[in-house]
């Protein structure tokens, strides 16, 4: 499983979580230290992950933070954690505190819903006041994971980061203040704009006229902006539907004519996958394989009757088919055979469903 299936994973359990984290330290356990796994480090090893680190301040010894990834002896990152129901806002000051007194360079405070990283380009080994990355884990975006994964341990450089920093907290600070304004615009914002389209003296009663129509013409270029990127989309999505269909139809009259090719070593590692997600709930013997030139279909019993999935490999869009209860082919997108991992439970849900009709018609 490849760096962004792990946090999209992480992502998902999140939420069902919650309910069951009273504690701070209980936060920790479920969600933060997995975390800190994901992005490769061994939470169990102190000379990699030292939890309670020591970060004594001035008189005050015995200063602790919860955690610090530990690079070449010293720390790199100082890790603050907080109960996922806390608000980060009132404890920056507390890792500002503990980071000018170590050698880390970044600094993360979380609550295990939210992300904050921290670091010194306003002052050197002085942490800023405002994060120069933060993201919601059960919101996170792909070029969220793209960032994040600069921080794994596989991909870890100082520099490499520092330089991205600056750019990555001015293009938050932005798009957050056009947020802002885009809600409640500025004098100044109605002004700028009032005085490109509007030839007149900018009065008060200018500047009230002109707040909403600016206001409205943002949200209207928004919503534009996003019906043509829509209708762009759903163009492209049609245009390939029908070439894959195309493809099918020619590969599936040159399979009559030649019978089943062998599986290739892609149809036979999502057969594997497939085989080790199904185990714990049914006996491996169970799950067999048929190919064809048109698809590579897993069955259950090898039974053609009984199809767990069927998986559409070597094309422009590699996708994989699971049958649900009506026995209409629900489509889910495998850009990798890592993606099989996020559908384990729609593959034993079509197990269930073919196990539970078996047993109906054994009844009858």
């Amino acid at each position: 499983m490849d760096f962004k299936d792990q946090i999209l994973q992480l992502a998902t359990r999140v939420e069902k979580l919650l309910p069951q984290l009273q504690t701070e330290e209980a936060t920790k356990n479920a969600l933060i230290m997995p975390f800190i796994q994901a992005l490769g480090y061994d939470v169990f090893n102190p000379f990699e992950v030292n939890p309670e680190f020591i970060a004594d301040i001035g008189i005050k010894k015995g200063e602790k933070v919860d955690y610090a990834i530990i690079k070449e002896g010293d720390p790199t990152i100082l890790i603050e954690c907080k109960h996922h129901l806390e608000k980060l806002d009132p404890h920056n000051s507390q890792l500002f505190r503990y980071f000018h007194t170590t050698k880390a360079k970044f600094g993360l405070l979380t609550n295990g819903l939210n992300y904050r990283f921290y670091t010194d380009l306003e002052e050197k080994n002085k942490m800023d006041s405002t994060p120069f990355f933060e993201f919601n884990i059960t919101e996170i975006k792909e070029t969220e994971v793209a960032e994040l994964k600069k921080f794994h341990k596989s991909y870890f450089d100082v520099e490499s980061i520092t330089n991205t920093a600056s750019e990555l907290k001015y293009l938050n600070e932005l798009k957050n203040l056009l947020n802002k304004e885009l809600i409640a615009p500025s004098d100044a914002f109605i002004s700028f704009f009032t005085k490109q389209v509007y030839p007149g003296v900018f009065t008060a009663k200018i500047k009230e006229q002109f707040g909403p129509i600016i206001k409205r013409s943002f949200n209207l270029f928004i919503s534009d902006a996003i019906n043509d990127r829509l209708k762009s989309a759903l163009k492209q999505e049609k245009q390939i539907d029908a070439a894959e269909a195309g493809k099918q139809e020619e590969t599936i009259v040159a399979e009559t004519a030649t019978g089943s090719a062998p599986p290739t070593e892609e149809e036979l590692e999502s057969f594997y996958i497939v085989k080790s997600l199904l185990r714990q709930h049914v006996t491996s013997k169970r799950i067999n394989y048929r190919n064809s030139q048109s698809y590579f279909a897993i069955l259950l019993d090898d039974n053609n009757r009984k199809t767990i999935c069927r998986l559409y490999l070597g094309g422009s869009r590699n996708h994989m088919t699971i049958p649900d209860e009506a026995k209409k082919e629900v489509r889910y997108e495998i850009p990798s055979l890592d993606e099989i991992y996020l559908y384990g439970e729609a593959l034993f849900g079509a197990v269930t469903r073919l196990e539970k009709k078996e047993k109906v018609s054994n009844e009858h």
